[in-house]
């Protein structure tokens, strides 16, 4: 027999939300039909009398909604079923699940809010400055930095020199220091601070946190004392700082990582990185457009984990700019004598006036006693998660670059929302097949999906096109050609899996590439679609086009 149950739906933002609860209502079985009223924050459901109001509202829950019976008391929903399937009571005063989050960056914004949002109680524990790495000394200040760098070098230096002579600019580094960190404050307050402060339902604690068993933490607080915090559910998202190569004499001088390097008031004279990955070419890049003479020591090439060309591309930018590259070289002592480093190599010395080491990160994980949680980490001190963001403990999640996934903001931001869902009832993953990645040098490296070698790896036959950005209208129109794009289809199929680019503004077409790889979309159904013309992202259908034909023999516009 068929009967209609009303439920009461909070979390909409949009239509779309409405359309995204009927059809996660709508795959539960005895259900016939679903009708959602975004308006109305309401759904009637048409439903087999078998059918549990359990599994209607955890439906709606792994969406990422928030669902209850219309005569169900304020905030009551699966929630609080949770809480008595726990063993507890449930919860009618709004209280929730309490949930204990160790961080406060991307990872532990996004899962705060959504926890929030959810109906749960969130205790956020901070031990250093609010925002974690990305708006403080990360993604903001680097691109801002990257970003003055690169009108400093259009002022020197650029393709119509001819038509309009340059003029070197003079670098005046505390007035875009300030500028630099007047932005990175105010971004802070207005997305991380000031949205905490006026927030009820999540509670700040300023101090370190360390597990005392597998639902408590002890928090030692900046003020002085400590505090206890009990919790149904964890989240750990402690972030992770810059790694320090064991070089003999290394600890003993005052080298720079990426915090210093960015927060300083001095433009060396002579830069020496140590680093061959973002991080490193990033700031190489920036120190030298902004009057560094700058040279960096990679242990083997640039992005050596990539395909060879992006970082025989990249390289080969750099040297045209004045930067050298010294590839497979590796510095066996550092020692500061009389104001300068002294590095030593096996072909002699290199003299600097500062040394930035830039050899990746290593997740802040060691002083959280995880052992006593039953948490799992890996050789390098990597939290262990699955799809889901759960550790080895059930009821314990971790997000962002204290585990083992990539070091990105927005894979830790979209991974916190997971887990927020995830600890408050429902079942979201996060699929990272499609995961585009950029580096933002000049030309820009922006990845997304598999490289030929990882397809290899993975059993997959490819076949691939490379074209070089002198065949791409944009890239004439600016008088700047270097770099490439490089798509990679699976053999048979067609089906593309994988892009790697080399080009000014590469990021800003890796996008249109993840969307084609989620999509399926094949090389030809890609070289068939509108782009507009005079954009970089057009370069996409060119390439795509080389499976089938020469487009050298093609009319600038062709479609």
């Amino acid at each position: 027999m068929t009967s209609l149950t009303q439920l009461k739906i909070t979390g909409m933002t949009c239509e779309s939300c409405a359309v995204h609860i009927k059809e996660a209502l709508e795959k539960v079985p005895g259900v016939q039909s679903a009708e959602i009223s975004y308006a109305k924050g309401s759904a009637q459901i048409a439903v087999d009398e078998r059918t549990s109001h359990d599994a209607l509202i955890g439906a709606v829950v792994a969406a990422g909604y928030r669902a209850a019976l219309p005569d169900a008391p304020a905030k009551v929903g699966l929630l609080d079923r949770v809480r008595e399937w726990a063993g507890g009571k449930p919860d009618t005063d709004g209280g929730g699940l309490q949930i204990a989050i160790i961080g406060s960056g991307g990872a532990a914004m996004a899962a705060a809010l959504k926890a929030v949002e959810l109906g749960a109680r969130v205790t956020l524990i901070e031990r250093s400055t609010v925002g974690g790495t990305c708006v403080n000394v990360g993604c903001v200040p680097s691109k801002i930095m990257i970003r003055a760098a690169h009108i400093a070098h259009l002022r020197r230096e650029s393709p119509f020199d001819a038509g309009m002579p340059p003029t070197p600019p003079a670098i005046l580094r505390e007035p875009l220091l300030a500028q630099q960190q007047g932005r990175v404050d105010e971004l802070r307050h207005d997305k991380y601070e000031g949205i905490l402060a006026n927030n009820p339902a999540i509670t700040v604690l300023h101090g370190e946190a360390r597990f005392n068993d597998g639902h408590s933490l002890t928090v030692r607080l900046s003020e002085g004392g400590e505090q206890t915090v009990t919790f149904d559910r964890c989240l750990i998202a402690t972030g992770a700082s810059p790694a320090v190569p064991p070089i003999p004499g290394l600890k003993d001088t005052p080298y720079w990582t990426s915090t210093e390097a960015l927060t300083s008031e001095i433009i060396p004279q002579r830069l020496a990185v140590v680093g061959s990955s973002v991080v490193a070419v990033e700031l190489a890049q920036a120190f030298a457009r902004l009057g560094s003479r700058v040279t960096i020591l990679a242990r083997s090439t640039l992005f050596f984990r990539e395909d060879p060309a992006i970082g025989e591309a990249l390289t080969a930018a750099f040297r045209a700019e004045g930067i050298e590259v010294w590839e497979h070289s590796q510095a066996s002592q550092v020692a500061h004598r009389d104001g300068e480093f002294v590095l030593t190599l096996p072909s002699g010395e290199l003299r600097a006036d500062r040394l930035l080491v830039a050899t990746g990160r290593a997740p802040n994980t060691r002083s959280l006693n995880l052992e006593a949680a039953g948490v799992t980490v890996n050789k390098q001190g990597a939290i262990v998660i699955d799809k889901g963001m759960r550790t080895s403990t059930e009821h314990i999640y971790a997000a962002g670059d204290c585990t083992d996934q990539p070091q990105f903001v927005y894979v830790a931001a979209a991974a916190g929302t997971r887990a927020a869902i995830n600890m408050t009832g429902g079942n979201a993953s996060l699929d990272l097949a499609a995961m585009p990645a950029v580096v933002f040098t000049d030309p820009q490296v922006a990845t997304v999906g598999l490289n030929e070698q990882e397809a290899h790896h993975a059993g997959i036959e490819t076949d691939s096109r490379t074209l070089t950005l002198d065949n791409v209208p944009r890239a004439l129109a600016n008088f700047d050609t270097r770099g490439f794009i490089k798509l990679v289809i699976e053999e048979g199929s067609h089906r593309l899996i994988g892009v790697q680019a080399v080009a000014p503004e590469a990021g800003e077409l890796i996008q249109t590439a993840a969307l084609a790889i989620r999509a399926r979309m094949t090389a030809q159904e890609l070289a068939d679609q509108l782009f507009p013309y005079l954009t970089m992202v057009e370069g996409l259908k060119l390439a795509a086009q080389t499976f089938s034909k020469d487009v050298k023999q093609l009319s600038c516009c062709a479609g």
